[in-house]
């Protein structure tokens, strides 16, 4: 396993679009193994991945994004993955960039991420002021530029991996990419185009961006000064 990698994707409410996402996985990237985790959705999300046989961690309780995400870091912790990636239920990361990822953590990266912004776009977007901003605030903290923090498509190592896993303070939050950076991480970006989602709705409207965006820059600018973990 330690050279597989796994497709972890946190699902919550995702009936319209979790069997698209699963087969494109399996038909068209077959080396790559995945597990699909139902956050305690209050749809079909978890009976379709049971009718369809889908590798499944079925949550009892809806935990967020964070913990969601931990539990497949566990389940890759525990497997022995070398490699795993965050990937979105709702059809928007494309899985022919995992690649490109892996190959760039073999240059000795312990966390690779899907950048939408590498270039320089001219682009006033609420999302990328709000990246932009966000970029800013890692940038005065840590000294290194990462150009999409709020990137959703990332990859980590196996140690990054046991990070996760086995400490309860990891969100797959920009505010924690900043942590890590500043416990020295080796971060890097490849450029990735996001699709539109096909169906469904995103949770985050424009008020809930704002205020994840002024609690993100918070966390970076102040809390993370007091939270220290030595030794990555």
């Amino acid at each position: 396993m330690e050279n597989r990698v796994l497709v972890i994707i946190p699902a919550y409410n995702e009936e319209a679009n979790i069997a698209n996402v699963v087969e494109e996985l399996k038909r068209d990237f077959p080396e790559l193994d995945y597990v699909v985790v139902n956050d305690g959705s209050r749809d079909r999300t978890a009976e379709i991945c049971r009718e369809k046989g889908y590798n499944l961690l079925d949550l009892p309780v809806n935990l967020g994004l964070a913990g969601c995400f931990q539990a497949g870091m566990k389940y890759a912790y525990r497997k022995g993955y070398g490699y795993a990636i965050q990937f979105d239920g709702d059809g928007q990361h494309r899985p022919q960039y995992i690649e490109a990822m892996r190959k760039r953590m073999d240059e000795g990266y312990e966390i690779v991420i899907g950048s939408r912004f590498l270039e320089d776009k001219k682009d006033w977007s609420l999302r990328m002021v709000g990246s932009r901003l966000i970029t800013a605030a890692i940038r005065l903290t840590t000294g290194v530029r990462v150009s999409d923090p709020t990137s959703g498509m990332r990859m980590f190592d196996r140690k990054m991996i046991r990070e996760f896993a086995l400490n309860l303070n990891y969100g797959p939050e920009p505010d924690t990419v900043s942590y890590l950076l500043k416990q020295g991480a080796r971060i890097a970006e490849v450029p990735v185009t996001i699709a539109e989602r096909s169906a469904g709705e995103s949770y985050l409207k424009p008020l809930v961006a704002v205020r994840y965006m002024v609690r993100i820059l918070i966390s970076i600018l102040l809390i993370q000064n007091f939270r220290y973990r030595p030794g990555l």
